[in-house]
């Protein structure tokens, strides 16, 4: 069969993931439910939602070489960390992040009541196995900061300072 070099092949490739669906789990005040998967996106694409408890903190300043990070806040008031002068804003529903590769970032919950986010990586880079190590990691206590880096690492995401990359809020 002659090879079509005109007419585009239409697949029926759409997910639909509903607002209860999707692998979730809980650690140090943070919820994570996979939405869309890099399994399911081909590895192009991962989105991700986030509730943070309040107080919590979901990353340090930290930056990534090979993807982009996108926040979409859906309830309540993220702070978001930007830059090396580590300027913070406070930013409700509706706002959207944006944080392209070699730009530092971090966020956090400020506040006494929950954050709800939606979070998205272009490519996702098997972001997955990233959350799943991070909740193995932040259950050992005390945590190994060493442990933490190489997951860090592995995933293409770079603290600024290894010596205040723990998710912990300092005394």
């Amino acid at each position: 069969m002659k090879e079509d070099f005109f007419n585009d092949a239409l697949e029926n490739n759409a997910v639909v993931v509903q607002p209860n669906e999707g692998e979730t789990f809980t650690m140090n005040g943070i919820s994570f439910t996979f939405k869309i998967t890099s399994k399911v996106s081909n590895d192009q694409l991962g989105v991700y939602n986030i509730v943070l408890a309040p107080r919590a903190i979901g990353a340090k300043l930290h930056y990534h070489r090979f993807m982009d990070e996108t926040f979409i806040v859906n309830k309540g008031i993220l702070t978001i960390i930007t830059g090396t002068d580590n300027t913070a804003h406070k930013v409700g529903p509706g706002t959207v992040i944006y944080a392209p590769r070699f730009t530092p970032h971090g966020f956090q919950n400020d506040t006494n009541e929950e954050v709800n986010i939606t979070l998205m990586f272009n490519p996702s880079q098997k972001r997955e196995g990233f959350f799943r190590g991070l909740n193995e990691t932040l259950s050992d206590q005390p945590i190994d900061p060493e442990k933490y880096l190489k997951l860090y690492n592995k995933y293409d995401s770079f603290p600024v300072d290894t010596a205040n990359m723990l998710p912990i809020r300092n005394k």
